[in-house]
């Protein structure tokens, strides 16, 4: 509402109210390109809140939805590119790449080529120090046989893919804003409560979940009217033609996403203007340990070591700094064994 100004003195006030749905401004940023009749293609769009979403892009427009449920389920803010069909994906993607801080992306197509370019711009967004995970959906038919086949065409720690299948990619907004909200990299995503959804296309067996799990396919069930995460694994299976379950843990990515990063930055910040000589190695040497330090006893890793800096033999102005750690393992099984006397 408007305020009425008066001369008198005092405190005035006013207000307005709305559904609004909005960012708790605690979590992480998240990308989106979508198909959508409404707003300008190839635009780059920030929301914090949904209201907002509406107002640009229209009520009832997919991508206005998928805006609603990475808030909704914890993303801090949304970049959205609407995309007029589906020759421009990638650009949409390549304008989402060039973002510095978006940490998870997302489309609505379940097209496995256009999810390889997603896959394609997250890795090359991850590899310009722009990390970043995407998650993404089969169709909605799709049988957990073909969607493991899926998860093996995109093979990589960069990708989540959900089971089962949805044709309006909903459940991978809500994974995406459950990822971005989750402030603790070592936090496994199982057993999250997916916020805003309804019901879904398939529940599978114990059999059937192990299949997906193996296959790198994230599954998703509904228990007493609550949607929720399984298991959170990645796509990457394989290295090669070789099986591989070393990155099969989605929190061994976003542990590395945290650990690398907090410590490039910290280096940055510190030693922008600074001399390659032994005094300032010892000072880089001492700043890594104090961020490896921190990450050991938030627990986010369990240990580390051997952490070196010394001159490249062969330019006097590159430092090397080499160091190793251990990333804490999730909880996703206790096993009891009862003995019991008669």
């Amino acid at each position: 509402m408007s305020m009425t100004v008066h001369e008198r003195p005092g405190v005035y006030s006013d207000y307005d109210a709305s559904a609004v749905i909005s960012s708790t401004g605690g979590g992480r940023t998240a990308g989106v390109a979508a198909v959508c009749a409404k707003g300008e293609a190839g635009t780059l769009y920030v929301f914090s809140r949904y209201e907002d979403a509406v107002t640009a892009l229209g009520q009832g427009e997919n991508l206005t939805e998928l805006v609603r449920l990475l808030l909704l389920n914890g993303a801090a803010q949304v970049r959205a590119v609407p995309v007029a069909s589906a020759s421009g994906y990638e650009a949409a993607f390549q304008l989402l790449e060039a973002e510095e801080d978006v940490t998870l992306m997302m489309c609505d197509s379940t097209d496995v080529a256009v999810q390889q370019k997603l896959r394609d711009s997250v890795c090359s967004a991850s590899e310009a120090r722009r990390e970043r995970i995407a998650v993404v959906c089969g169709g909605g038919t799709e049988s957990a046989d073909n969607l493991v086949q899926r998860a093996g065409q995109l093979n990589s720690e960069r990708v989540v893919l959900l089971a089962p299948g949805d044709d309006d990619c909903l459940l991978a907004a809500a994974v995406a804003g459950a990822i971005a909200g989750e402030s603790d990299p070592a936090v496994p995503l199982g057993g999250a409560e997916l916020k805003g959804l309804g019901g879904l296309e398939a529940q599978y067996t114990d059999n059937e979940i192990d299949t997906l799990v193996r296959g790198g396919v994230t599954p998703l069930e509904r228990v007493s009217g609550v949607v929720s995460v399984v298991r959170a694994v990645t796509t990457r299976t394989k290295s090669g033609d070789a099986p591989d379950a070393t990155w099969r843990e989605l929190t061994t990515i976003r542990i590395v996403d945290d650990v690398i990063p907090t410590i490039r930055d910290a280096l940055r910040a510190r030693f922008r203007r600074s001399k390659n000589t032994e005094q300032t190695r010892g000072a880089i040497r001492s700043q890594v340990i104090l961020e490896l330090e921190n990450k050991l006893s938030r627990e986010i890793i369990t240990g580390y070591e051997n952490v070196t800096v010394q001159a490249d033999a062969e330019n006097p102005t590159v430092c090397l700094v080499d160091f190793a750690f251990t990333v804490a393992h999730g909880l996703n099984q206790i096993w009891l064994s009862a003995h019991i006397t008669v």
